[in-house]
């Protein structure tokens, strides 16, 4: 089972998002701010980080700097209510795949996660085989 990191200090945005990934047959683990996403990336991998920017502790940026810095793979999606075009720049040139702004559909969100893992894997059913035999 492929495995996300939910970066949100937000709780209501986080619980919804865990809910809405883990129906889609994700596993999810979600931490608050930007130290404790620093904290648990040194101690376990996953497969994607949902990273909101705007974070206590350690912004979102920083947190996606160090990881690319540390040769972290995972795909990265950022989620942040910062719209500006420099804002998206900035969030990809640090190292994200994707950038969401706030407010989003979950539905989209979890297209794009989706999204991320096929391109990744170039498979088009990457979640697992019980994803694809529900398609069948």
């Amino acid at each position: 089972m492929l495995r996300v990191l939910i970066v949100e200090d937000e709780r209501p945005i986080s619980e919804l998002i865990r809910m809405s990934l883990t129906g889609a047959g994700y596993q999810c683990a979600c931490v608050y701010d930007g130290l404790a996403a620093a904290d648990i990336l040194e101690q376990e991998t996953f497969d994607l980080i949902l990273l909101d920017v705007m974070l206590p502790g350690i912004d979102g940026y920083e947190v996606c700097r160090t990881l690319r810095a540390k040769g972290y793979a995972a795909g990265v999606i950022m989620l942040t209510a910062r719209t500006q075009e420099a804002d998206k720049v900035t969030g990809l040139m640090t190292g994200a795949d994707d950038y969401v702004t706030k407010p989003f559909s979950v539905v989209e969100l979890v297209a794009r996660v989706d999204a991320l893992f096929r391109r990744v894997s170039g498979n088009p059913f990457a979640r697992s085989e019980e994803h694809t035999s529900e398609l069948q």
